[in-house]
């Protein structure tokens, strides 16, 4: 769990620094809509994919960080996390109750924007950062 975290606000940073226009990474559905940028391309290391809601990136690692966008925050379910685990060497899978568990573990660092459905709140972002 801990680990999409980071590896979230990393490709998060890499695509901020890559593409100047990014303040945050909601902008780049605005900017693939407004067809300022490619729905999918390459930026800061990442191989990115503009969809519906929200965006996919793929780091030259093959480890990937999908979120969709609630009000311009980064949010993610259970089917996201373990997409990642997947993407992971060796892959990692573990059950949804796992899943559920390593979330409710986290109330410090995580909220619930609707049901099943988490995002780190700005001030978290620094304890993410950190571990």
């Amino acid at each position: 769990m801990l680990g999409f975290l980071s590896a979230l606000e990393t490709a998060s940073a890499e695509l901020r620094e890559a593409l100047p226009q990014v303040e945050r990474m909601a902008d780049m559905l605005t900017l693939a809509r407004s067809g300022q940028i490619g729905r999918e391309g390459r930026a800061g290391g990442y191989a990115y994919s503009v969809h519906g809601a929200g965006c996919r990136l793929t780091g030259s690692d093959g480890v990937e960080v999908d979120v969709d966008f609630v009000d311009g925050a980064e949010v993610f379910d259970l089917w996201r996390l373990r997409r990642h685990g997947q993407s992971l060497s060796p892959p990692a899978a573990p059950p949804p109750e796992q899943l559920s568990a390593a979330i409710g573990g986290l109330d410090d660092l995580l909220i619930e924007v609707r049901p099943g459905w988490y995002a780190v709140p700005p001030r978290s972002r620094t304890a993410v950062s950190e571990n």
